[in-house]
């Protein structure tokens, strides 16, 4: 039997936890192996179970979600985390993406959906739902104008070879690996090749984070 995906819940709402730590029962290839009420007990219970995979609440009474997911994601080989968020927030959304977040939920995503996205996360492929896309790139749009980071991810992107930077353009439009390779005829593991390199230039450590900076560099396609 393949080894299953290990969890950890973050949520100060022991009923938001019970809920999550129930839907989750009935996959038979995902196992939560704790739950927590702040962001203050993040380390301490990654430290203990060695989860694969966190879902990380935002507001929490003493340290919240992000603060968290930054102190998380700047340790060696952190697990990854998926932040369940609202539509209010597109800066917290654009801070967890910079702390290295790897996936965003609503709390009222249908499991099925919460079922599918830590899969993907823990299988190394980031979660951006078409919604949360467009919400952060209409945000990077209207800061455009006066944020200093265009110019830094344009001259980032430039060092680019033209084969990397069209796989970051795709990246940053949420495109999975297989859509990628479709699109620029290339075969799955030859993207893999290409995102592992740009992972390296760029100095990043996931996907979510590429697609950031070609937000950024406002060279993200909105359609």
């Amino acid at each position: 039997m393949t080894t299953p995906i290990r969890v950890l819940i973050v949520d100060d709402d022991a009923l938001v936890r019970a809920g999550l730590s129930m839907m989750l029962s009935g996959a038979e290839d995902i196992a939560v192996v704790a739950d927590v009420a702040d962001g203050s007990e993040v380390i301490p219970a990654v430290n203990e179970h060695r989860p694969d995979v966190v879902l990380m609440d935002i507001r929490m009474p003493r340290l919240d979600g992000l603060a968290a997911t930054e102190r998380l994601r700047a340790r060696r080989d952190p697990p990854e985390v998926i932040i369940l968020t609202t539509f209010d927030t597109d800066d917290h959304i654009l801070r967890a993406m910079r702390a290295g977040a790897s996936g965003f939920l609503l709390k009222h995503t249908p499991p099925p959906d919460i079922v599918r996205a830590i899969r993907q996360v823990a299988a190394g492929e980031p979660m951006l739902s078409p919604a949360v896309l467009r919400r952060m790139m209409a945000y990077v749009a209207e800061a455009a104008g006066v944020d200093p980071r265009q110019a830094r991810a344009r001259a980032l992107l430039d060092r680019l070879s033209d084969g990397e930077r069209a796989v970051a353009l795709l990246v940053g439009q949420g495109k999975t690996n297989g859509e990628i390779g479709r699109e620029l005829s290339l075969s799955v593991a030859t993207v893999k090749a290409y995102v592992s390199r740009l992972l390296t230039k760029l100095d990043l450590n996931n996907r979510v984070q590429i697609a950031l900076l070609v937000h950024d560099a406002g060279l993200a396609d909105p359609s």
